[in-house]
């Protein structure tokens, strides 16, 4: 190998070893972020990691005074609020580090490169009846409907007159 070829491929290497010094910094600056938030009352405090995950949960004395419901929405709210706060910070961390332009919250979303039709979700296939189609029909549900009560018709039998073979009989005896 010539020397010039040498000290493009030490170059090279050294590009590469900052750029996983750099990469594995900012591992580390997301490993450490948290997002917490306090409901209004102050008898919910919700803390969440850096990709949203619920790490610790705190209820005050007051939350047991509140309607299930209430305190459902309220955990739910606060948990919400310290995601948006984490997310921020995962913003932060990542910002430095992307290339110009790039939208850390688009990055984290798993969008950032994709064009907004590519993001909104495919047609769904109209559901079409069709006797002969039996790609449409669920079997098991058919067969569950007919376990559960045997002296119904089958609806998934291909003959809906015949007996049902696997439907319990409860007069016959069981033998070994």
């Amino acid at each position: 190998m010539t020397t010039e070829h040498r000290a493009q491929v030490d170059e090279l290497l050294a590009d590469y070893r900052r750029s996983r010094d750099q990469l594995a910094s900012v591992q580390r600056d997301l490993a450490r972020i948290t997002g917490s938030a306090t409901s209004p009352d102050g008898s919910v405090t919700a803390v969440v990691d850096a990709r949203g995950a619920l790490t610790d949960l705190e209820l005050d004395d007051r939350a047991y005074r509140l309607r299930p419901a209430q305190l459902a929405q309220l955990i739910l709210g606060t948990t919400r609020e310290a995601v948006a706060r984490a997310a921020e910070g995962a913003y932060r961390a990542l910002s430095p580090v992307l290339p110009a332009g790039t939208d850390p919250e688009a990055l984290l979303r798993g969008t950032a490169d994709l064009r907004p039709e590519e993001i909104r979700p495919p047609a769904r296939r109209p559901v079409v009846v069709d006797d002969e189609d039996f790609e449409q029909r669920d079997w098991l549900d058919a067969d569950a409907a007919t376990a559960l009560n045997p002296g119904a018709p089958n609806p998934g039998a291909l003959n809906p007159g015949a007996p049902n073979p696997g439907a319990r009989n409860p007069s016959a005896r069981r033998t070994r």
